[in-house]
């Protein structure tokens, strides 16, 4: 099992910068992938940012410019910087990982998803 705690999330007017967090905890050997989805009320959840364990990142049309992915130091947590906020990004937004477990002695490995509960991002107008 891998665990990811979220944070960081809160009230912020239009135009503000919120900055979350995810730190991931369990039984993992590596990290394959961490990502920031979000859903809005009545709305389908999206991607919004991806970063890779090579450090390349991805972002939806809508947060290019605006929002960046980066992992921490210690390589177990992940960030979402979002600046110029606008009411549109209200929503929930939650941490996605891809964890690598080795099973036997050739290495083998088996993959993790993993969700956390999320964290609650409201740009007022």
């Amino acid at each position: 099992q891998v665990q990811l705690i979220e944070s960081g999330g809160g009230l912020v007017r239009t135009g503000g910068s919120l900055t979350l967090s995810c730190t991931a905890s369990g039984k993992f050997d590596s990290i394959d992938a961490m990502a920031w989805y979000r859903q809005a009320p009545g709305k389908e959840r999206e991607l919004v940012a991806h970063i890779t364990r090579t450090a390349r990142t991805d972002y939806a049309d809508s947060v290019k410019g605006r929002f960046t992915i980066f992992r921490g130091n210690a390589g177990n947590t992940v960030y979402l910087q979002m600046n110029s906020l606008k009411p549109e990004d209200t929503a929930v937004y939650f941490c996605n990982g891809k964890f690598l477990r080795v099973v036997n002695v050739e290495g083998a490995t088996v993959t993790i998803n993993s969700w956390g509960s999320g964290t609650l991002v409201t740009v007022s107008a």
